[in-house]
C-alpha cells in the first residue's frame, strides 16, 4: 500500500542555496527512499517553479504569496497570514493523507474545524516569537523595528493557540524544543535533526591557504549586521585572510568589504563553489 503525505513549504524548497531551504529540499530525498509519495506544496514568491523538485514528488503545486498589504491580517501573523490560501486547503481536503507543514509560517489551517480529524505535523524551523524579537532589536529603521514587535506578539498568540492542535512538533534544535515545553506547555515537542546528504563533505581548497569563512543570507539584515560586526571587530587588517560568501549582499557591505585588504567577498555562491 502507497504512503502519501502532503508538506506545505513556505518557500520553493531548490535551490538549497541558504540554511532554512536545505532541511526543506533533502527532506525530500529522504522520504522518498523510505517509500513515502510527496504531494509538495509550495509558496511562490520570486524563486519559481523548480523541475528539480519533481523528480522527488509525486505531484508539486505553486501558490502565489501574498504580499504588502493583501497579506496583512491583524489577528494573525503576516508569515501565516499571507500563505492562507483557499486553492491550497481544498486541495488538501480532497483525500485524508496527513499534512507536513514547513515552518510556523505554513499552519494556518490548525484553525480549519475541517482538518480537525487530520494528522498534522509541525516541522519548527525557529522559536518564532523570539526570533522577530531578536529581529527587532537589530533592526535599524523605526518601521522595521515596530513590524517585528507587532509581528513576535502576534507569533506568540498564534503558537500558544495552535499548540494543542498539530500531532506532533519537530524541532531543529535541543534549546527549541525546551523552549516550547517550558514557555507554550507543548506536550508533543520531539527533536530531529536537520536533514542534510549523506555524503556532504566540505572540500577545501588547500592550494588557498588558510582562511576563515562566513556564509549566510547576506540579504538578510541581522546576518550582514553579523558580517559586519566580524569584519569590523576581529578581522580587520589582523591579517588573517577572510572570506564572506551569501546571497545578495548590499552595497553597503560590498563598500566596507572594498576598505579591507584581507577580506574577500564571494557573492551568491554556486553549489559547487
Amino acid at each position: 500500500m502507497n504512503k502519501h503525505l502532503h508538506i506545505i513549504c513556505f518557500t520553493v524548497p531548490y535551490p538549497p542555496d541558504y540554511g532554512g531551504v536545505i532541511d526543506l529540499f533533502w527532506k525530500l530525498p529522504a522520504l522518498q527512499k523510505v517509500g513515502i509519495l510527496i504531494h509538495l506544496h509550495c509558496f511562490d514568491y520570486g524563486r519559481g517553479v523548480q523541475n528539480e523538485l519533481n523528480k522527488y514528488c509525486a505531484a508539486v503545486h505553486y501558490y502565489k504569496r501574498k504580499t504588502g498589504l493583501a497579506g496583512i491580517h491583524f489577528s494573525m501573523p503576516y508569515i501565516v497570514a499571507s500563505r492562507k490560501n483557499d486553492t491550497l486547503l481544498n486541495c488538501l481536503l480532497q483525500d485524508n493523507y496527513p499534512i507536513l507543514m514547513e515552518g510556523i509560517h505554513s499552519t494556518f489551517l490548525l484553525n480549519d474545524v475541517r482538518f480537525n480529524h487530520r494528522k498534522k505535523i509541525v516541522r519548527l524551523h525557529n522559536v518564532e516569537y523570539n526570533y522577530y524579537k531578536h529581529l527587532s532589536q537589530t533592526a535599524t529603521s523605526f518601521f522595521k523595528k515596530i513590524y517585528c514587535l507587532a509581528e513576535s506578539f502576534l507569533l506568540k498568540k498564534h503558537e500558544q493557540k495552535i499548540i494543542n492542535k498539530a500531532s506532533l512538533f519537530l524541532t531543529v534544535t535541543t534549546k527549541d524544543k525546551i523552549t516550547y515545553e517550558q514557555d507554550l506547555y507543548c506536550t508533543n515537542a520531539h527533536y530531529l535533526p536537520l536533514f542534510i546528504p549523506n555524503n556532504w563533505m566540505i572540500d577545501i581548497d588547500e592550494s588557498q591557504g588558510k582562511y576563515c569563512l562566513y556564509q549566510a543570507d547576506l540579504s538578510v539584515q541581522v546576518n550582514e549586521q553579523a558580517a559586519i560586526w566580524l569584519l569590523q571587530n576581529v578581522f580587520y587588517n589582523s591579517g588573517i585572510p577572510f572570506v564572506i560568501a551569501g546571497k545578495n549582499p548590499s552595497e553597503k557591505l560590498k563598500n566596507i568589504i572594498a576598505k579591507s585588504k584581507n577580506v574577500v567577498l564571494q557573492p551568491n555562491p554556486s553549489e559547487n563553489e
